[in-house]
Parts: C-alpha cells; structure tokens; sequence
C-alpha cells in the first residue's frame, strides 16, 4: 500500500478565489517592494524557480534573500498581471514589469510565472520564464 503524495498537484482542490486572491497578492507584495509581505504568499517550505534554469530559492530565508537583491537595484519596480489562467491548484500569469533602477534607467520587461499553491493557498512552488540577463545589465550600468 502505497501513501498518498502530499504534492500541490494532489492537494485538496482550492477555489479558483483563493487562487487569484493568492496570486494578486504576491504580485501587490513585488509593486509595493515589500520583502516581508512576498515571503508570506509562500509556504514556509516554498520554492521560487526564478528565472527557470537557475538555482532554486528554497525556504523563505532563500526567497528573502532574491527578493532583496533584487529590490536592491531599483528605485521602483514592479510587474503588472497582463492575464491570469487559472487552473488546479495554480496559476499561469502572463505579466509585463516596469522598473527605473538606482542609477536612473528605466527598464520593461515581461515574462509567465506558473504558480501552484498549496492546501493552505500558500504558494509551494514558482516557476518564473523571463531572461533577467538584459534588465539586470541596464540597472547595474552607471
């Protein structure tokens, strides 16, 4: 007899509500650069693939960590929900980010995240698309 997984894929179904209350405030929490209302859309155990192909963030001290460095480097930045499918225990978001770093440049860019949620509707798992390559060579130029 095998146990059930307790992946978010298995985990009980979340209303489509919760998922989109869940998603809109992550991305509020990115606007308002806000590292202490980020890290709490995730599980304490959550995983932020971002970009995909990179090292995983795991934990929120690992998600803190990102989400600084990031925030670090702009005056103002933030991505705006384009469109958000909904779908399970997750969201796919199409998003478009606007920033202006500490050195002045302003920057766009876009990118989807695929965002699944766990029983609790905290996030478990992130996975961001997006090439950060030229936005971070921009407001890292002086």
């Amino acid at each position: 007899m095998s146990q059930e997984s307790t992946s978010p894929a298995s985990a009980a179904p979340i209303s489509p509500e919760i998922i989109r209350q869940t998603v809109a405030a992550y991305f509020a929490t990115i606007r308002a650069m806000d590292a202490d209302a980020f890290v709490a859309t995730f599980a304490t155990d959550g995983v932020s693939h971002d970009p995909v192909g990179a090292p995983p963030h795991e934990g929120h001290a690992a998600i803190r960590q990102f989400f600084e460095g990031i925030a670090g480097l702009f005056d103002v930045c933030g991505l705006t929900e384009d469109q958000v499918f909904v779908a399970g225990n997750g969201a796919a978001v199409k998003w478009t980010g606007h920033g202006r770093g500490k050195n002045g440049v302003e920057v766009t860019f876009e990118g989807v995240d695929v965002i699944e949620l766990n029983d609790a509707g905290k996030i478990q798992v992130v996975h961001a698309y997006w090439d950060p390559a030229p936005v971070l060579s921009k407001v890292r130029s002086s």
